[in-house]
């Protein structure tokens, strides 16, 4: 028992420490019938409970992070990259691990049936996602005509929705979705005028 403290103690110290980069997650802990405590940065066993959350970044701190592989899908798939950092806001908050409760996934919430068809492997894969997100965006505008308010609808509700209503379906969460990315999407145009 007093080891298990011991350790918690040094794990404490050592968290605390103001590295230059941090590359690790939560922790978690979990105490066995004999006593010895079992640490994890991977809750994959129900007997673990939360010890230590690392603080989240703030999504400034995000874009920087991913700030190259967005020019980079930009540039690729000719969208806007305030529009790519709208979309990733509005989804995720830019936590690569977000999963929404209907099951999409990564930074631009990507459901598997769009990530599949996007060639996205792992969608929790910043690059992957970005650019798997970003080429399914494009094609989007392609198929509305650049209109970004029918594009972001169909990214929100689907496609077909969209042409259904010649326009935004009338889907509460999907008319909040479309103006809480353009607001966001004019805050990051901002500071280019």
């Amino acid at each position: 028992m007093i080891r298990g403290w011991i350790f918690s103690i040094i794990l404490i110290v050592f968290c605390s420490i103001p590295w230059p980069t941090r590359a690790w997650g939560d922790i978690y802990r979990y105490q066995d019938e004999n006593g010895v405590w079992h640490f994890t940065n991977i809750k994959n066993d129900p007997r673990y409970k939360l010890y230590i959350r690392t603080p989240k970044q703030t999504p400034g701190q995000y874009i920087k992070r991913y700030e190259h592989i967005i020019s980079q899908a930009s540039r690729r798939f000719g969208v806007d990259p305030g529009l790519i950092k709208a979309v990733i806001k509005a989804e995720s908050d830019f936590d690569h691990k977000a999963v929404s409760h209907r099951g999409a996934q990564g930074l631009m919430q990507l459901m598997p049936e769009t990530a599949q068809r996007m060639a996205v492997t792992n969608p929790f894969d910043p690059q992957e996602n970005i650019f798997g997100g970003t080429r399914y965006l494009s094609l989007l505008l392609k198929r509305f005509g650049n209109d970004k308010k029918k594009a972001l609808a169909a990214y929100n509700a689907g496609p077909e929705r969209v042409e259904k209503n010649n326009g935004i379906p009338p889907i509460p969460e999907t008319r909040a979705f479309v103006e809480r990315v353009l607001k966001y999407y004019r805050q990051y145009l901002e500071p280019l005028k």
